[in-house]
């Protein structure tokens, strides 16, 4: 028995006893319509879906079934694929919108009954009247279904129709008392009035809603195939996608690709308001609600998402928060996303708007302006901003911006790009603070200083003139301040922006610098890379450090990468390749990071990477990197990038013998309000030695007057070529005058040592220069740097084919000879060049590109999305320094990743 209580007193019917005979028409004397008794017939396109049907079979250990889906859901022909399988008896009946009063329900339930052949006694008798039924007639007829040794499956079809609540207490009692005699099942679009509570909490409920009635790709597929559509699972699954797997917007939508020259393309552009699926949504739904309700949808379709208040701006009314509790009870294709947010149905949606500019013409606008004012009084920001600009409200768009301090969007953080696009579309006419801000911030992010600093120049004189406080404003004004600093290459400049943001700190509410960490980030960023364009290295390391180790998130991983990437340079120009590799690798974006890949933001640390392949004479590795950031758009204007990657083309060059174009390399074509001390030694470098080369060392010599201690790697170098001149003396001053302190490195060791080895075999002290060599082996080794070996010159030679030396140097600057008398093996796989570390995702990518797996295929076998795989295998990329999958594949086999 159910553990559902009786009705209450309130709802008991007539005590009275009628008992009318037999009869083949209804209480009001009308014959049956037999059409309301017969299974639905199913199209040659119904798909049979075995999860459905197996759910349904819980029907038989359960009083209560319900299917509950809006209309087109698919509900009434899986409800008849079902009850086709069953043994009788099985009792249909269909409701229409016709008159559906307890006398009329119930004489039409018993005709049902008896029609699918459960007798009935004459006791049971048949009501007389149209608005009524007796207690008796119910009573009986419970009584005689409990006593039934096989239950009677009875399925009310589109139950929805029938809204008389005595009905549903009549039924409730009836289902109650019938016991395990009656097995009722619900076909409707709406929530029934019965208690179904109870009997969820008793596990008496078995139900099936329109999230399990939604087809998924894999049936989307087979249904378009028995419309004669063949399409790829990708199309079915973006298909589904747009229709939320609804049934009849897919087989709508497949009837008409059958008639197009190009299915797939059809299903995936279709004009919703254009097709019969608008003609079925406008008569199923839109049409059955009335004026005020029509009206809501309409206004809300503008909306991605809305709740009760936001519908009221809209509207200008109070009503939306019984309507959309209808619309949803209804299963009106308004769906329910928790915390009394809702949003529309895609399709539905899209077929609104069309209607809305066809019944409101010229309202859309002022919609999209009333919730995007709502929007930014209740704290939705990425909302504002959409709907703000789709009213063309550029002033409340950029003012939303700004006074949430969330500027530095625009440059950093998953949505930067879309950001970024959205206010391209601003006009000349818009004219506030705000806008030149945001004027200002794109054209400084496209490296248009003339425009971007009349824009922000434009900023400040309004603001000067707002006693308002618009401490917000401000603080975003210091941010680009700093950013053209660091674009000129001008400490002053970025010293002064650091202060006064420091001082607008105090004046902003802490929940917005919580909210905005990036602003901070991207400011600190600009400040250490113009300190360390200016050659203050530890105090740029400082500033760096702090950006590089805040705590995670997506607004700040492009700053903390790109911090990385300036530390690392640091680290290499203080002589420490292996530092300064590891943090260069380091300043590559996480493989983890969700959402599509975004720009690296690190091209400096591909830099570093680049000219540590140099020293390490891996020079097509080297030239791999320098060519990935070759259309890095920062480059181009950013003054330490600009510097490094002449730098690494310059050294590159060198190594491989083509002096002239090395000169022509190493000199940055960006225009800076101070001279870079590193910058112009290296500079200074390249040209010395190519006039060494060239035979001009006296020419060479004067070129390196520049170079000082205060650049201790630099300074090594500069020696190096002053005793190729020559000029001894030279040199020494130069060994001498470094400052060796701890932040020199190996790579000025390595050097230094091999200039004094030099020295001493002019002066023919060769136990001395032995001596500094094996030193200088000892140093390089652990580095892996040749280059300085390679580059030392003739005299070299003889020293390195003395024993000692020799083992010094085998295996990573020289080949290892086999011992005599021992036939020589394979050679061994080459020792890694470089420590790459791939994270374990990263290492489960390559593994399946090695098996030639499409990105498509390893994101299925994964359960990665597509954009997650292509950010693991740029990761990979990067890390690899190639640029294809064959090309990963090979290099990690040599480096027995593989």
């Amino acid at each position: 028995m159910s553990a559902v209580s009786d009705i209450p007193a309130r709802a008991r019917v007539s005590e009275v006893p009628v008992v009318t005979p037999l009869s083949h028409t209804d209480p009001l004397g009308n014959p049956f319509l037999r059409t309301r008794f017969a299974l639905p017939a199913r199209p040659r396109t119904y798909l049979s879906r075995r999860r459905l049907v197996d759910h349904l079979d819980q029907a038989f250990t359960t009083p209560l079934t319900l299917l509950d889906g809006p209309a087109g859901a698919g509900k009434t022909l899986l409800a008849a694929e079902w009850a086709s399988r069953q043994s009788p008896p099985v009792a249909w009946l269909s409701f229409d919108g016709g008159d559906h009063r307890p006398g009329l329900f119930w004489g039409y339930v018993l005709q049902a009954l008896r029609t699918c052949g459960a007798p009935l006694s004459d006791a049971a008798g048949a009501p007389v009247n149209a608005s009524r039924v007796s207690r008796r007639l119910l009573s009986t007829l419970a009584s005689e279904l409990n006593e039934r040794e096989r239950p009677v499956l009875l399925v009310l079809d589109e139950y929805d129709r029938v809204t008389d609540a005595k009905v549903a207490e009549q039924l409730e009692f009836v289902l109650h008392h019938a016991g395990r005699g009656l097995r009722l099942v619900l076909v409707t679009r709406t929530e029934p009035l019965l208690p179904l509570h109870r009997y969820r909490a008793v596990g008496e409920l078995t139900e099936i809603r329109s999230a399990e009635l939604a087809f998924t790709p894999e049936e989307a597929a087979a249904l378009l195939e028995l419309h004669g559509v063949s399409v790829p699972i990708q199309a079915a699954r973006n298909l589904v996608d747009r229709t939320r797997g609804w049934a009849a917007g897919l087989s709508l939508s497949a009837l008409a690709a059958r008639e197009s020259s190009d299915p797939e393309l059809y299903l995936k552009e279709f004009e919703a308001d254009r097709s019969t699926v608008a003609d079925f949504l406008l008569a199923e739904v839109l049409k059955r609600q009335t004026r005020e309700t029509q009206d809501l949808l309409l206004r809300v379709s503008v909306l991605d998402r809305f709740c009760p208040d936001l519908a009221n701006a809209l509207t200008h009314r109070i009503d939306a928060e019984p309507l959309l509790a209808g619309l949803h009870r209804e299963n009106a294709f308004v769906e329910r996303l928790g915390h009394s947010w809702y949003q529309l149905h895609p399709l539905f949606r899209e077929i609104l708007r069309a209607h809305l500019r066809v019944r409101l013409p010229g309202l859309e606008p002022e919609l999209h302006r009333r919730a995007a004012r709502w929007l930014r009084r209740h704290g939705h920001l990425p909302e504002t901003l959409a709907h703000s600009a789709a009213a063309d409200d550029w002033d409340l768009a950029a003012g939303a911006l700004v006074d949430d301090l969330a500027i530095g969007r625009l440059f950093t953080g998953p949505n930067s790009h879309d950001l970024a696009q959205l206010f391209s579309h601003m006009g000349p006419e818009a004219r506030s603070p705000a806008t030149d801000l945001v004027r200002a911030a794109h054209d400084l992010s496209h490296h248009d200083l003339d425009h971007g600093l009349a824009s922000l120049r434009h900023a400040e004189e309004q603001l000067a003139d707002d006693d308002r406080g618009l401490a917000a404003a401000r603080l975003s004004c210091a941010l680009l301040e700093a950013l053209a600093a660091r674009l000129t290459g001008s400490p002053p400049q970025v010293e002064k922006a650091a202060e006064t943001a420091h001082e607008l700190r105090q004046e902003v509410p802490a929940h917005l610098l919580d909210k905005h960490p990036e602003l901070t980030a991207l400011l600190l960023t600009h400040v250490g890379s113009t300190l360390l364009w200016a050659g203050r290295f530890e105090e740029a390391r400082a500033v760096l450090n702090t950006v590089a180790g805040a705590p995670g998130g997506t607004s700040t991983d492009a700053p903390r990468e790109e911090a990385m990437g300036h530390l690392a340079l640091i680290d290499y120009l203080n002589g420490w390749p292996g530092r300064a590799e590891r943090k260069a690798l380091a300043a590559v974006p996480e493989g983890d990071r969700p959402g599509p890949p975004q720009p690296t933001g690190s091209a400096i640390g591909q830099l570093v990477l680049a000219a540590v392949a140099v020293d390490r004479n891996e020079l097509d590795r080297a030239q791999a990197l320098i060519d990935q950031t070759a259309d890095d758009p920062f480059e181009a204007r950013d003054p330490v990038t600009a510097a490094g990657r002449s730098l690494a083309a310059a050294r590159l060059l060198m190594a491989r013998g083509k002096m002239r174009a090395a000169v022509e390399a190493v000199a940055p074509a960006v225009p800076a309000a101070v001279t870079s001390p590193w910058a112009a030694s290296q500079e200074a470098l390249v040209t010395s030695a190519a006039h060494l080369a060239e035979g001009r060392p006296d020419r060479a010599a004067e070129v390196l007057q520049a170079v000082s201690g205060d650049q201790p790697v630099c300074a090594v170098e500069a020696a190096s070529i002053q005793l190729a001149a020559r000029r001894p003396a030279a040199a020494f001053d130069l060994l001498d005058g470094i400052h060796t302190e701890e932040r020199t490195g190996p790579a000025v060791a390595v050097r230094a040592a091999l200039v004094r080895a030099r020295a001493a075999d002019a002066a023919g002290d060769r136990a001395t220069a032995r001596k500094l060599l094996a030193q200088a082996l000892l140093d390089a080794r652990r580095e892996k740097l040749r280059r300085p070996f390679l580059d030392a010159g003739a005299w070299i030679r003889p020293h390195m084919a003395t024993a000692p030396l020799h083992d010094l140097a085998a295996g990573w600057l020289t080949p290892v000879h086999p011992l005599r008398g021992v036939r020589p093996g394979p050679p061994p796989p080459p020792a890694p060049l470089v420590v790459v570390e791939l994270s374990a995702r990263e290492h489960d990518v390559l593994e399946r590109v090695a098996r030639m797996m499409s990105t498509e295929e390893i994101a299925a076998d994964l359960c990665l999305s597509v954009n997650t795989v292509k950010t693991h295998l740029k990761s990979v990329y990067r890390k690899l320094a190639v640029n294809r999958r064959g090309e990963a594949v090979r290099r990690a086999r040599d480096l027995r990743m593989l």
